[in-house]
């Protein structure tokens, strides 16, 4: 087998046939961190370190973590001597699964065979800002050649998705849709929180002074996304805790938390962040929205990093203090049967809590494999687990999660090789016929996302 080669990833005949079946089909991508602004007014990139490096922490981590000066990383260096640092180090990313993303991407998009190297700089350099240049490689076009039918962005509830509603009679091919994503507004522990709650206030012409004008601000941006299409909301959250919080004490919270930050207590902060989450719940239930939970990152863990960049610049990090099953029960059976809820879990060893939660509830399901699980070790391994305990047919699909549009066809056609030669393998075992395999991989890889998320009905 040669590198990624058409058996890339696929072990035998049977999972090259099932990834045959399902490579081209469309794609619908319910979580990315899409830049609908670049999308919308469609003008394109110079270079490859723009298209490949600019936004993605992956590649800063690695590069980082090989020595590289950050000036050649996220600093002032320009973009060409940044690019010739990523490949002086790139063959060291090898069995990462960024080294087979980035590569995917210029094999896939750019038609490009040579492996990253120093040796190979100026060639791949010189051959993207050529190819880059062409119509034919501007975000829309891109999107169509990647068939991609519908993305989801990540957006602040203050935001007004001005490019969202252009992109209906702008963008050709592709539906964009937005997600409601209220985490700074429940982090009242925040230095930042009183400002960005009056942000708020501002922005809906709502009293926010109290716990209700708050609400109701809240609930008015969750109606303006509705409007626009908006079929999801999505949580950040480390420990996910849910129990019952009475609004009178979540309004003396919020009190305190305008007028005496410092003097809040743990406890406070659980209760108001489970009230919260327990409104937004409610919020989701009424409109029928899908509400997503990413739970178990610990942001900015890295203090030097955080201070010098600021969020998302690659010092977050996972933790093993999650209790799926005792956080998450009040929640869950509040809206048993009532709401559909994706989990998403970063620790691995988390998996088999959410399986059991997910067997327990029709209404929940596992979401697709998480940031330091996206890989194809951790694809299978929660594809091969979720397939014993609870049904591979309610797999939700994959989501690129990507901050990077070019990316978005690779991250995809990883989960579908692995989803391939999971079933591949349980075909070659006896554990299944070869035609249910088949249904069970169009399933996962299309049909179950479109009917849980709703997309293409009304929107």
């Amino acid at each position: 087998m040669s590198f990624l080669d058409c058996s890339y990833l696929l072990d035998n005949h049977r999972a090259q046939e099932l990834f045959e079946e399902i490579e081209d089909l469309e794609i619908y991508d319910p979580h990315t961190h899409a830049d609908v602004e670049e999308i919308v007014e469609n003008e394109g990139w110079d270079d490859i370190w723009e298209v490949e490096a600019e936004t993605d922490h992956y590649v800063w981590e690695l590069m980082r973590k090989r020595g590289v000066e950050e000036k050649l990383i996220t600093g002032s260096a320009n973009n060409k001597k940044k690019w010739f640092a990523l490949t002086e180090v790139f063959p060291k990313f090898a069995s990462n699964p960024t080294y087979e993303w980035v590569h995917l991407d210029l094999k896939r998009r750019f038609g490009i065979e040579e492996t990253i190297s120093g040796d190979t700089a100026e060639t791949i350099w010189e051959e993207t800002k050529s190819i880059l240049a062409k119509e034919s490689y501007k975000p829309q076009q891109l999107l169509n050649e990647m068939n991609v039918e519908v993305l989801c962005s990540t957006d602040d509830p203050t935001m007004e998705l001005q490019y969202h509603e252009r992109a209906p009679e702008e963008v050709e091919g592709t539906k964009i849709l937005p997600t409601w994503r209220p985490d700074k507004f429940m982090k009242i522990e925040k230095d930042s929180w009183k400002s960005d709650v009056e942000d708020l206030g501002r922005e809906t012409g709502e009293d926010v002074s109290s716990l209700q004008g708050f609400l109701d601000a809240l609930k008015e941006t969750h109606s303006y996304f509705d409007k626009i299409g908006c079929l999801a909301s999505d949580h950040g959250v480390v420990r996910g805790i849910t129990r019952q919080v009475g609004e009178s004490r979540a309004a003396e919270i919020y009190r305190k938390g305008f007028e005496e930050p410092a003097k809040l207590t743990d406890e406070e902060l659980v209760d108001f962040k489970s009230f919260l989450l327990m409104f937004f719940g409610k919020l989701n239930s009424e409109t029928g929205w899908v509400t997503q939970l990413h739970i178990g990152a610990v942001r900015n863990y890295r203090d030097e990093l955080y201070r010098e960049l600021g969020p998302d610049s690659g010092g977050d990090v996972g933790t093993q203090e999650v209790d799926f099953t005792g956080n998450l029960k009040y929640f869950l059976n509040k809206f048993d049967g009532e709401l559909d809820i994706v989990l998403y879990y970063l620790d691995p060893g988390d998996l088999p809590s959410v399986a059991t939660l997910s067997r327990a509830f029709p209404n929940v399901s596992i979401g697709a494999p998480w940031w330091f699980n996206d890989s194809p070790h951790g694809i299978e391994n929660q594809l091969e687990y979720m397939a014993t305990v609870d049904l591979l047919a309610n797999h939700p699909g994959m989501v690129s999660d990507s901050r990077k549009l070019i990316s978005y066809g690779s991250r995809i056609e990883v989960f579908r090789r692995s989803l391939a030669n999971t079933l591949g393998k349980m075909v070659e075992r006896g554990q299944m016929p070869e035609d249910v395999a088949l249904e069970l991989a169009n399933e996962v890889a299309l049909q179950r996302k479109k009917e849980l998320f709703g997309f293409g009905k009304g929107n």
